[in-house]
């Protein structure tokens, strides 16, 4: 159903108060998206609030089923729930959504969208487009150019997942932990399942039985196949939070179909959209989350042969990328950018 949208589009943000809502209006100021108005939408605890955008404050709006009247383009993160209820509304009353959560990326009629991998998916919305999963971004957006070159086979991730892909009281959660902890205080945990402070943990999302995988690895594995349009892939994850506020980092070790070196994938990595080469071996100096916390690119480093294969097929690498921006609020604003191109 892709219809012609305004160049200059009335935007709604659902969940403006969580943590990517926030990120939704620093990209749509720093792109310079062209907004001809924006309405904030969140819960009725915190309709009335404000938050400055375009030089005004605008007064947050309490979510309801008659918000998206005259909205060109919603953009959701605000959970499963939320948007299984409030999406088809929005797109009833002629607003594309952009969807942050899980809750259509599976759907067969709904394109499930990286820019720098599949842009030409975009055409194929019917109402809703679907934001991946920010582990999923990070780990495939440097690997999408080796792909097109050298098709990749097998793909193994270990995550080392921020606070931020938790949302803002995980965030706090970190914060206030880790202040109890360094001054010998006790610290009752409520938003995560276990201390997070100093401590590193199995995913908090469930475990099938069958299968040993939780949700978020089971995400990263089907949703690869369907970006990159290739259910022959083979993938593993492992999915785990580590103590840090924002940007993700993440191993892993990629099997070609043919012989790969590490300079080539180094000189594709460098003219790579999205992304950042990180890898001076020698100052041991590689993608850390201090230095992709705030930025758009995904950085790139210890790129190095799996010495474990023989065949020279296998590539091992590193990468961190800022989960709030490239892996949610950016990869959202990038899609709206292009629909209204």
């Amino acid at each position: 159903m892709p219809t012609s949208i305004s160049k200059t589009p009335v935007v709604a943000v659902v969940g403006a108060t969580g943590a990517v809502g926030a990120e939704f209006m620093d990209c749509l100021t720093n792109r310079k998206f062209p907004v001809s108005e924006l309405r904030l939408l969140a819960s009725a605890r915190s309709a009335g609030k404000t938050a400055r955008f375009g030089g005004k404050d605008i007064v947050i709006q309490e979510l309801t089923e008659a918000s998206f009247q005259g909205v060109d383009i919603a953009m959701f993160s605000a959970g499963g729930s939320i948007s299984k209820t409030f999406a088809p509304l929005a797109v009833k009353a002629g607003a594309v959504v952009i969807d942050n959560s899980s809750a259509f990326r599976m759907h067969a009629d709904v394109p499930l969208v990286v820019p720098e991998i599949n842009a030409q998916e975009i055409a194929n919305h019917k109402g809703i487009i679907a934001n991946p999963n920010c582990s999923a971004i990070i780990a495939i957006t440097p690997l999408w150019p080796i792909h097109k070159l050298n098709r990749i086979q097998r793909l193994i991730i270990s995550t080392y997942q921020a606070a931020s892909g938790a949302g803002a009281a995980a965030m706090e959660e970190l914060r206030e932990s880790t202040r109890a902890y360094l001054e010998g205080r006790e610290y009752k945990n409520t938003v995560l399942p276990h201390p997070y402070a100093f401590n590193v943990f199995s995913h908090n999302t469930k475990i099938d039985p069958a299968t040993g995988y939780n949700d978020e690895e089971t995400k990263v594995i089907a949703e690869t196949k369907k970006i990159f349009g290739d259910q022959n892939i083979r993938v593993s994850a492992t999915c785990v939070r580590v103590p840090v506020l924002r940007a993700h980092c993440e191993s892993i070790t990629i099997e070609c179909e043919r012989p790969i070196t590490p300079n080539e994938v180094r000189d594709i990595i460098k003219t790579a959209p999205g992304v950042k080469l990180v890898d001076d071996i020698e100052r041991n100096y590689f993608p850390m989350p201090k230095d992709a916390s705030g930025q758009y690119d995904i950085l790139v480093g210890r790129i190095r042969t799996d010495v474990s294969d023989p065949s020279g097929k296998s590539i091992s690498l590193f990468v961190s990328g800022d989960q709030l921006l490239k892996g949610a609020a950016l990869n959202a604003v990038q899609i709206a950018e292009h629909l209204i191109r």
